[in-house]
């Protein structure tokens, strides 16, 4: 009989690895619950730290070069001068993030901000 129940559980565990194996992605939503460092309550079940986090370009600061242009300016091309403008679009507590969990991996990427800036 044990044989039997050792045998059933090995099925159900391959069942449920092959299940997973179709899934390319898991999406899940997190809570800024830190930002120093940063942690990311997903779904109220775990925590995640920085280890474990990839940021993507809309959840951080980055920066930009830009032309500025005055009105007058704008229908002239020219050699313009580029300045560099800092985009400040890194989380901060409260943030809820969409996060894509790597396949069977424990690292997520933090695709985006969810509903807005509380």
């Amino acid at each position: 009989m044990a044989d039997a129940v050792g045998l059933v559980e090995k099925i159900k565990k391959a069942a449920k690895e092959a299940q997973e194996a179709t899934k390319p992605v898991n999406v899940y939503f997190g809570e800024v619950v830190s930002t120093v460092p940063l942690k990311i309550n997903v779904e109220q079940k775990m925590i995640l730290g920085e280890v474990q986090l990839i940021l993507t370009r809309a959840v951080t600061d980055y920066t930009i070069r830009a032309t500025f242009l005055s009105e007058t300016e704008q229908d002239v091309v020219s050699d313009q001068t580029h300045s560099q403008v800092l985009v400040h679009n890194a989380l901060e507590i409260g943030d809820e993030v969409l996060l894509i969990r790597q396949q069977e991996g424990q690292r997520f990427v933090v695709v985006d901000r969810i509903g807005g800036r509380k």
